[in-house]
């Protein structure tokens, strides 16, 4: 599916050379195509679409919104790692498609060799919640309760993050879980509504709506931090389950040998774009997003924060031998 919207502008690593062609100097003169690996609509191509939108201020050109789904978001980002490096195919991911899916996929492209980072846009915590018939008032009698009733403790799945994130909880809980695998949160979340499973660890971004209409009941959000859209809910730390932080971050790469310059336009148009107060407050008020400092905003910064996610999480899901359903 594509949609016609506003240009999206990002920035480019350090370790790029400097000499670059005519045309990267007068990049963009013709629309750029970010590939977006997730269904239309979901919080990944709506922070694309919002960071878009107001970019193309900056670029002055348009930028068509590429939806290529399947894999957990493998086929769109093998799709932009086979692109040429001339800045007209992007490739906008997140946590799952450029970290997870490395160590459940056999993929064909490297993630960190056969991309250049632009800018990491925004980071958005996990909320732990359940169906409002379970008896918990708080993290702790939840965690008490799930291991007491074995046999009532599900959790929806639907997608690797939703997996390794039961697996991690699992692992620093002692619970045991049984994992129930869906084609999308949607569904899964549908079905925890209903009370046909009890738990999800869902993204900020589609869980505190739920939250605020008092469909679901939240315990606490994955971050070290209060997030400024649910300021009353309290972190994992503050709730008594330390440690357990998760962020489905969204970030903006190049295909690999992209020019430094067109990296810099990019890079310098993304910082403008989150830095606005529109897009600011849409992001954090009504999406759940964090926007990182600006000096996490470099494309030095998105490599470093990338790898470091790599290491965390990969002996992990090989530990667990956790593979796409």
């Amino acid at each position: 599916m594509k949609g016609l919207i506003a240009v999206c502008a990002f920035a480019a690593p350090a370790w790029i050379a400097t000499g670059q062609p005519a045309h990267s100097q007068t990049y963009p003169t013709r629309p750029i195509t970010v590939n977006v690996p997730f269904a239309a609509g979901g919080p990944t191509d709506t922070i694309a679409r919002v960071i878009a939108q107001r970019m193309s201020v900056t670029l002055r050109q348009s930028i068509i919104i590429e939806n290529v789904t399947g894999a957990d978001g493998a086929i769109g980002v093998g799709r932009a790692a086979r692109a040429a490096p001339d800045g007209y195919l992007l490739s906008v991911g997140q946590w799952s498609t450029h970290v997870l899916n490395g160590a459940a996929y056999s993929l064909p492209y490297d993630l960190l060799r056969d991309f250049e980072p632009v800018a990491l846009m925004s980071t958005n915590p996990l909320v732990i919640v359940t169906h409002k018939g379970v008896p918990a008032a708080n993290l702790t009698e939840l965690i008490g309760w799930l291991k007491a009733n074995p046999e009532r403790a599900t959790v929806g799945i639907g997608s690797m993050s939703h997996r390794v994130s039961a697996v991690y909880f699992q692992n620093l809980t002692g619970t045991r879980l049984t994992l129930v695998p869906y084609r999308g949160a949607a569904p899964a979340m549908q079905d925890m509504m209903a009370g046909q499973i009890q738990l999800m660890f869902d993204q900020a971004a589609t869980s505190l709506p739920l939250v605020r209409t008092g469909s679901t009941r939240p315990y606490a959000v994955t971050a070290a931090t209060r997030l400024a859209a649910a300021p009353d809910l309290p972190t994992v730390d503050e709730a008594g389950l330390p440690g357990f932080h998760i962020a489905v971050w969204t970030a903006l790469w190049a295909p690999h040998a992209t020019p430094r310059a067109i990296i810099d336009k990019l890079n310098a148009a993304v910082v403008e774009a989150v830095a606005d107060p529109a897009v600011h407050r849409r992001l954090t008020e009504e999406l759940g997003q964090d926007i990182p400092p600006r000096e996490q905003q470099t494309p030095e910064a998105l490599y470093a924060y990338q790898k470091a996610e790599i290491e965390k999480w990969w002996p992990l899901i090989k530990a667990a031998n956790i593979r796409p359903e």
